[in-house]
């Protein structure tokens, strides 16, 4: 027997435990769907979770959601510490809505306080977390992160310019940050290798400014009819 076999045989055994974890996928679905169809409209908020209190991003971060709060926002983090805990704490003290979209992982180990009881959702799944985070904002601000923030920017701004989300508001916040990445998209993605159009970087904004991100946010929906909804339909 090749390898190629033995290898096949393995694979062909773990098809009644693939069988049901599409079982378990469809459980995770139903519950954030059942929680997030009754928080109304909300703003994601993504970031770092080594990012401690006092810095100045977590405290940005916590202005921002009690600004968002504060005009009507729910607030949707992944629940845990750093930049999630900064987005959660700003709902909770605004007094709305503060959802928490927990999995586990290395610096996410549980839940942050800020989070409403009725309203943490934990994840086996990473792109079901996705699917909720992306399905039922009306916007997304994106403070300084790793991989994980990276990736969620980028799968947000893919989902809009492919037209398989509505258009909604994206705001990177901190311009010291984010300006090198900015560049390398014009000069090297766009100008250099023609990968993306020149429109796309219209997609999102870069700010330092607290107020700036509330106003370009309630500036795009006052702009349109077709106001608060989830972003597409599964």
């Amino acid at each position: 027997m090749t390898r190629f076999q033995r290898e096949m045989k393995k694979w062909t055994g773990l098809r009644g435990e693939n069988s049901w974890t599409l079982f378990k996928v469809m459980a995770e679905m139903v519950d954030g769907f059942e929680v997030l169809n009754r928080v109304g409209p909300c703003i994601s908020i993504f970031g770092s979770a080594r990012t401690r209190p006092g810095n100045f991003y977590f405290e940005k971060a916590s202005e921002i959601a009690h600004r968002l709060t504060d005009e009507g926002y729910g607030i949707i983090t992944g629940g845990g510490p750093g930049i999630m805990e900064a987005g959660n704490k700003g709902a909770f003290d605004a007094k709305g809505t503060s959802v928490g979209l927990s999995i586990d992982l290395p610096f996410e180990q549980t839940y942050n306080e800020f989070v409403d009881p009725d309203k943490i959702l934990k994840h086996r799944y990473f792109f079901i977390r996705k699917v909720m985070f992306v399905k039922y904002a009306q916007g997304f601000v994106v403070m300084p992160g790793g991989f994980g923030t990276l990736d969620e920017f980028f799968e947000v701004l893919t989902l809009v310019q492919t037209k398989k989300i509505n258009r909604v508001p994206i705001i990177l916040f901190g311009v010291n940050y984010w300006e090198g990445l900015r560049k390398w998209l014009v000069e090297t993605v766009d100008q250099e290798a023609h990968n993306i159009n020149p429109e796309d970087m219209d997609l999102f904004l870069i700010t330092d400014d607290v107020e700036s991100v509330v106003q370009h946010i309630n500036a795009f929906y006052d702009a349109r009819d077709d106001h608060f909804r989830p972003n597409y339909e599964l």
